[in-house]
């Protein structure tokens, strides 16, 4: 039997439930991208504010990619569980905030009449670096940046919203990217100024980008995962979500209008999220990815196979404590050293198979921001980075297929840089006309001979 509105009274009463009348509550966050890690992360935090009495934020959901998520919460009626899963055990609740998913672009016009509503007053988005649509060097690229990507769907429902007389909105990125809000504000003014510029205008003066760090550990909900809590639950759960029990959000106070009491539950909000984000990114992201690239060539497939591999893990350490930590300025108080210690923690939990390869995807759109500020921070100081360049060998020979079948948007161009080059592919694939390259960073020729000979493991 599966979950929803009619049956979720036949669940555990182990099972945490909202007491909120769902039914009730107004849509007022529009979210891109209702992935898992939404559905753990801000969707988690938005349904204990409302449970703390504070009410009309509900969610409604949009994926741009396929109906799959749909398919899973539309039939529960938006219900799923989070069950969170360390060394002491599991416990699970049921997230009663999101009311419904939308897919484009069957569901456009739903979706643009949404934007365009009155009782929306947050859009947020987690569609992962690149729905961003960026081009190598950080710009809007118009070929993806069509109608159909979030872009467009912004632009018509915003374009409504300003002809209504409505005031502006909150445009909140909750994806990994360093200063997301500032780059979401500023890609939207590029697509702005090739599609109506007086939009442009309006969105400036009337909505708002808040800069955003999110941290949680969310791997991808397996077959098993959904099997085990059926026989937990009672029902089915095809949204079920499993993560750690740590998590963290940090929001900069710069909202259009109002928002959830999200700092009631747990989250901050601070006038200058950088120091958090770029810590984050640099330390936690860019540990992960080093973990994902060298742990697979070594054979692992889960994030605390990797750290528990001896050798693993004293690189690891050394990129976290004396690579990334001595390139930060942290806040007043932001303990980098007990960051550090938590983080190695967190990656050897064993009740979380994160697997490797899902943090693996999408290397080309991720590293750039991950390792290689590192990079051009220490070469500016006449230093380097030896466990960043072994990380980056390790990517250079995933993404030309040693690993097997790469999940990466220049996936193809690049495989066509490593069929037209031999040791010239490094140079090429890092900064040629399909390049990651738009940075400060420039490797030396003793850089480019370390990556090449962690590329081939010497």
């Amino acid at each position: 039997m599966r979950l929803s509105s009619a049956t979720q009274r036949q669940l555990s009463s182990d099972i945490v439930q909202p007491s909120y009348d769902r039914d009730a509550q107004a849509s007022g966050i529009l979210h891109f991208g209702i992935g898992a890690f939404h559905r753990a992360h801000q969707a988690w935090y938005t349904d204990r504010a409302m449970e703390a009495g504070d009410r009309d934020w509900a969610i409604i959901g949009v994926s741009l990619r396929s109906a799959d998520v749909a398919a899973q919460m539309n039939p529960q009626d938006g219900l799923y569980t989070i069950t969170e899963r360390d060394a002491t055990g599991t416990r699970s609740r049921l997230v009663g905030a999101v009311h419904r998913v939308l897919v484009g672009p069957p569901d456009r016009d739903a979706i643009v009449a949404r934007i365009a509503s009155p009782e929306t007053k947050i859009i947020s988005f987690t569609v992962t670096e690149k729905g961003y649509c960026r081009a190598p060097d950080g710009s809007l690229d118009p070929v993806l940046a069509g109608s159909q990507s979030l872009y467009g769907f912004l632009a018509e429902g915003l374009s409504r919203r300003k002809a209504a007389g409505l005031p502006g909105v909150t445009l909140l990125s909750c994806d990994n990217l360093a200063n997301n809000g500032r780059q979401l504000e500023r890609l939207m003014g590029e697509y702005c100024a090739s599609h109506g510029p007086v939009l442009g205008d309006w969105i400036k003066n009337e909505c708002t980008f808040p800069n955003s760090m999110v941290d949680r550990i969310v791997p991808a909900t397996t077959a098993k995962d959904r099997a085990d809590l059926e026989a937990e639950l009672g029902l089915r759960d095809e949204a079920a979500v499993v993560t750690e029990g740590f998590s963290q959000w940090v929001i900069e106070d710069r909202f259009a209008g109002p928002r959830p009491q999200w700092d009631k539950v747990g989250a901050q909000i601070v006038a200058d999220v950088v120091p958090y984000e770029t810590a984050k990114l640099r330390m936690l992201n860019g540990a992960h990815s080093a973990l994902a690239y060298l742990g697979l060539r070594r054979g692992h497939r889960y994030v605390h196979q990797a750290v528990g591999d001896h050798d693993l893990r004293a690189q690891i350490e050394r990129l976290m404590r004396d690579e990334a930590v001595t390139s930060l300025s942290p806040a007043q108080g932001q303990n980098l050293a007990a960051y550090a210690d938590e983080l190695l923690a967190r990656f050897a939990n064993p009740a979380l198979n994160h697997a490797l390869i899902q943090i693996a995807m999408d290397g080309s759109q991720k590293i750039p921001q991950r390792w290689l500020e590192t990079l051009a921070h220490h070469q500016q100081r006449g230093r380097t980075c030896p466990v960043i360049l072994s990380a980056i060998g390790a990517w250079l020979a995933h993404v030309r297929g040693d690993n097997g079948p790469v999940d990466d948007p220049l996936a193809e161009p690049l495989a066509k840089v490593w069929a037209d080059s031999s040791r010239e592919g490094v140079p090429a694939v890092l900064f040629g006309a399909n390049g990651i390259m738009a940075s400060a960073w420039h490797p030396s020729a003793y850089e480019l001979s370390e990556i090449w000979s962690a590329m081939d493991g010497e």
